[in-house]
């Protein structure tokens, strides 16, 4: 209906605050009765109905309701008279302004503080303080109705065949500035402004994909909407770059982890948005130790929120630096942006950041001095994380016994991003900043930790790699779809390859529609749990591209003939998590409760699967495919892939 009702995590959010919670249209004392409801954009949605109640002689009311969300929101609401009659109609708003932040909402609590309303003629100003910060919400209606604090009211004569309309203007206020939205009356696939590219241009300058496979190009084109969705909108003083959000609703904004992964899977095809990212998480690098943060000098941030907790010191996350894995990932895309997009200057400019960060991997990323990287928690907010990897949930690293593992932790994940890493930054030491005697330095280093490592997190006993070492120094048992981690990284030795592929086929692991999270065989397995048998969808492309780069062609185009069945039975928009369950006959991957969809790194993950099939490398100033289709997918072509100024057709 468009309703926004209290008391559910539905409303308006604007910078982590909740600036509607109701939002309700009723006319004649009646809810609206639905006739179609659906996006039309991804900022923008139209619902038609009637009034519900039945009218003996048909329908004599249609009603509709046309919606944009950009940094406010602006709704149309349009009455039409269906009779040769006249008819006096009562079209009533509902409304109220919790301002509970995003976090507050995601647990079901409520925002506290003095609430405040003021009423005019033509518009009603709501607001809240607490602590001494201030958020507002103002609605200003086109016409004059009996505005009270919680409800607007419009007599309205329609006469035969007329129509009536209403224009609805919401507008969160925070920091004193209003923030009205973008787009306006009768907006559908107009361009906000404010965005550096356009949705059109956006599409336009992707590569162009072809194949017989048709729920792979409607997969690919909704895989390119929810990215272009997710992006961050620039306003100038606390976000400057269009880099790809966390995921609807929770987490649309700057994360570490989700936007460097996204901004990877999506650099054959859009590589601004990996230069976004690193522009914006270099910015935002500690330069200082702040346990409360999590944070120590030249770590990459985990999480930035803007909201009401964080802005009162409530919670931590003003940025949040409790993560473990995204420094190496910033050098690792970093390095992977140069291979794109050849721009060695912005390389250059990011060089205090990078050697920054590699002094945090050098430094104090290894607790003990024993060549790991170990994460433990030393912040004391409730809202802090235990895990500081992908598994960062609290149950989410267990032994297979399903015992729970003790820290300070070295994932074994870790160490192949700190591996890659080395190897990475080495490069770039090399070929743009000049800097040979640091390069070979890195390169040993990282040959060494290849050696340990293998000999470490190797179970000779189980044949695979542990999940990492707890406390004590023991091998985390369980077996997990982080082996395949390990393989994109590169630090799996070669004579451990065929053993670690071979698991990661297993019925055990491999669900038929992606790579469980944690193997079935495993004590603390539960195809529900959210890092303890899901299958994730970046999870299972990075698996894939893992087995392609040992050269396990056909395995890697299995897995993702796998995770695109599963995007086609999802309508062709994967999201953030679903349910471990083995494929069966009925063909339905069961969804996950409360899923974020659209989420970046779930909807970049289709785009790897891409690259995976057709095997593409960049190599010096020339991109390289070497294709590996799977059964039933007789061709496939991308063309206009843009790599250093210029473009290819695989």
């Amino acid at each position: 209906t468009g309703d926004l009702e209290t008391g559910n995590s539905q409303g308006l959010f604007y910078m982590d605050v909740r600036h509607l919670s109701r939002w309700l249209l009723r006319v004649d004392g009646e809810e609206l009765e639905p006739l179609s409801s659906r996006g039309v954009d991804y900022y923008s949605a139209r619902v038609v109905g009637m009034r519900a109640g039945a009218d003996s002689d048909g329908p004599r009311l249609a009603v509709r309701r046309d919606r944009f969300v950009t940094e406010g929101a602006h709704e149309d609401i349009v009455i039409a008279n269906l009779t040769d009659e006249k008819q006096d109609v009562t079209v009533e708003l509902r409304y109220e302004s919790d301002f509970a932040d995003t976090l507050e909402v995601q647990q079901g609590g409520n925002a506290e503080g003095r609430f405040e309303e003021k009423t005019h003629p033509r518009s009603v100003e709501l607001w809240n303080e607490r602590d001494g910060y201030e958020r507002g919400t103002v609605l200003t209606f086109n016409r004059r109705g009996r505005i009270s604090k919680h409800k607007a009211v419009f007599e309205v004569g329609l006469g035969p065949r007329e129509r009536w309309s209403l224009c609805v203007d919401m507008t969160p206020v925070v920091d004193g500035r209003r923030r009205p939205p973008l787009l306006r009356c009768g907006a559908f696939h107009h361009d906000a402004p404010k965005m550096p590219m356009t949705l059109d241009e956006w599409l336009e300058t992707a590569p162009e994909l072809d194949t017989d496979d048709k729920p792979l190009l409607r997969t690919y084109r909704q895989s390119l909407l929810d990215i272009a969705a997710l992006r961050v909108r620039p306003d100038g003083v606390t976000m400057k770059w269009a880099m790809p959000g966390g995921g609807v609703p929770w987490f649309m904004t700057v994360f570490g982890r989700d936007s460097l992964l996204t901004a990877y899977q999506a650099l054959p095809f859009h590589q601004e948005l990996a230069r976004a990212t690193l522009e914006a998480l270099a910015e935002m690098q500690a330069t200082e130790w702040d346990n409360w943060r999590d944070a120590e000098p030249g770590k990459i941030l985990h999480e930035l929120r803007r909201g009401t907790l964080a802005a009162t010191g409530q919670i931590p996350h003003s940025p949040y630096y409790g993560a473990h894995d995204t420094t190496p990932l910033f050098l690792i895309v970093l390095d992977e942006y140069e291979r794109w997009s050849g721009d060695v200057e912005f390389v250059r400019r990011l060089e205090p950041n990078a050697r920054a960060a590699l002094a945090w991997l050098e430094g104090p990323a290894d607790l003990d001095g024993d060549g790991y990287i170990e994460f433990r928690q030393r912040s004391t907010a409730e809202t802090a994380l235990r895990n500081h990897c992908w598994r960062d949930s609290d149950n989410a690293i267990l032994f297979a016994d399903g015992s729970k593992a003790q820290p300070p932790i070295a994932m074994a994940e870790h160490q192949g991003l700190a591996y890659d890493a080395r190897l990475r930054m080495a490069r770039l030491l090399r070929e743009v900043l000049d800097d040979e005697e640091n390069a070979d330095r890195l390169n040993a280093e990282a040959e060494a930790l290849k050696r340990r490592f293998n000999r470490d997190f190797w179970s000779s006993s189980r044949r695979y790699f542990a999940l990492g070492l707890d406390g004590n120094k023991e091998q985390i048992d369980a077996l997990t779809s982080d082996l395949g981690h390990l393989l994109w990284s590169g630090i799996v030795e070669d004579r451990n390859a065929p053993e670690t592929v071979e698991r990661l086929r297993g019925t055990d692991i491999d669900s038929g529609w992606g790579i469980r999270s944690m193997s079935s065989r495993m004590a603390g397995y539960n195809p529900l749990a959210y890092h303890g048998g899901t299958v994730w969808p970046h999870d299972t492309a990075i698996v894939g591209e893992g087995m392609r780069r040992y050269g396990y062609r056909e395995e890697a185009s299995y897995v993702g003939r796998a995770l695109l069945d599963a995007a086609a039975a999802f309508t062709n928009q994967l999201p953030e998590v679903f349910a471990g369950f083995a494929r069966d006959a009925t063909d339905m991957p069961i969804e996950y409760p409360e899923a974020l969809k659209p989420q970046s790194w779930a909807a970049g993950a289709p785009l790897l699967v891409l690259r995976t099939l057709l095997g593409v490398d960049v190599v010096g100033d020339e991109v390289r495919a070497s294709p590996c289709l799977p059964p039933g997918m007789t061709f496939l072509h991308l063309r206009k892939l843009g790599a250093r100024g210029r473009h290819f057709d695989l």
